[in-house]
C-alpha cells in the first residue's frame, strides 16, 4: 500500500486504542516546527533527511507521516516507496494545522 490518506481523527482513534510497537508517528516537519508542537510519541525525521534515514524505518509495518499540512508528508511517501519501504504509508490529511483545529493535544 502506498501513500493511503488518514484523517487526524482516524490517527487519534488509533492512538487512543494503542497503536502496536511495529507502527511509528512520523513527522516530517523541521526540528523547529517540531519543537513548536508534535503529537505524542512522534519521531522527527525532516524529510530533507530522510533520504539518509530510510534504514531506521525498516522494521515499522506502518508509518503515519505528518507534517504541518500535507504536502512535505506526502513528498516523503513518494521518498520511502521510491527507496522500496515495504511499510504500509499513511499521510496525514492536512496535518498539524488540521491536528491543533480538531484540539488534540499537542507535545
Amino acid at each position: 500500500m502506498v501513500g493511503e490518506q488518514i484523517s487526524v481523527e482516524q490517527l487519534q482513534a488509533y492512538i487512543s486504542a494503542g497503536l502496536p510497537a511495529d507502527s511509528l508517528i512520523l513527522d516530517v516537519r523541521t526540528p523547529e516546527e517540531f519543537s513548536k508542537g508534535a503529537i505524542s510519541g512522534a519521531v522527527n525525521i525532516p524529510v530533507d533527511e530522510l533520504a539518509d534515514k530510510i534504514e531506521s524505518l525498516s522494521g515499522y509495518k506502518k508509518i503515519y507521516i505528518n507534517c504541518l499540512s500535507g504536502g512535505r508528508s506526502q513528498m516523503a511517501i513518494a521518498m520511502l516507496s521510491a527507496a522500496g519501504l515495504t511499510a504500509e504509508l499513511y499521510n496525514v490529511t492536512s496535518g498539524i494545522l488540521a491536528w491543533r483545529a480538531a484540539g488534540y493535544p499537542l507535545v
